[in-house]
């Protein structure tokens, strides 16, 4: 990170005195740090300290909720059946752009794999990446 001419230290200073920042290792200062950075992120006209802050409490925001609440990941196929389910669609919508209906079947159902020109039509078809697919 590049600081400018204009950061000035002893301000940095006295915000993180003010702020105390640390590992979170509670629910409570998540939510106090989470609620300073809601602050900063919304003012337009941050200070080089407090952009400087800003970047410090997220860092530690996110090693506490990557922590906390991890995401679990999810397959190809899980990606497809909440893709398909989300926008409506159904596995006979499917057949002809990724194959036969036994080969759909099991793409949705996790049996097959999704091969890349698969992914591709995909990714084409619902306006995302096909890399969500392989």
């Amino acid at each position: 990170m590049t600081l400018t001419f204009d950061f000035n230290p002893v301000t940095y200073s006295n915000l993180l005195a003010e702020i105390a920042p640390k590992a979170i290792e509670t629910e409570a200062e998540y939510d106090r740090l989470l609620a300073i950075v809601e602050r900063l992120t919304f003012n337009q006209s941050k200070t080089p300290e407090e952009r400087t802050l800003y970047q410090l409490l997220v860092i530690l925001i996110e090693a506490y909720e990557a922590q906390h609440y991890a995401m679990p990941i999810s397959t190809p196929h899980e990606v497809l059946q909440h893709i398909m389910e989300s926008s409506g669609m159904r596995q006979v919508d499917l057949v002809g752009k990724l194959g036969s209906s036994g080969v759909v079947s099991e793409i949705v159902n996790g049996k097959r794999s999704i091969s890349k020109a698969q992914a591709k039509v995909l990714g084409d078809m619902f306006k995302v990446s096909p890399s969500l697919f392989i």
